[in-house]
């Protein structure tokens, strides 16, 4: 492998929108500001909500459910 060719690893802090800091390895010399992380994210806290996209499967069985089952 050649030398000097590769970006330093260095330790940065990561900051997080809801106040949690923690630290982790990288190319970017600076520290970094998220917007969302593990603590806040919805789906990591259990805080997640299920969407009903409008009733689209009631509309559909409503519009083609009464043409009768497949045939093979």
């Amino acid at each position: 492998m050649k030398a000097d060719i590769h970006p330093k690893y260095e330790a940065v802090s990561v900051t997080c929108s809801c106040g949690n800091k923690f630290d982790t390895r990288s190319t970017l010399a600076e520290d970094l500001h998220v917007d969302v992380c593990s603590e806040c994210h919805p789906f990591y806290t259990g805080k997640q909500k299920m969407l009903d996209s409008g009733g689209r499967v009631d509309r559909f069985r409503k519009r083609f459910g009464s043409r009768g089952s497949v045939k093979s």
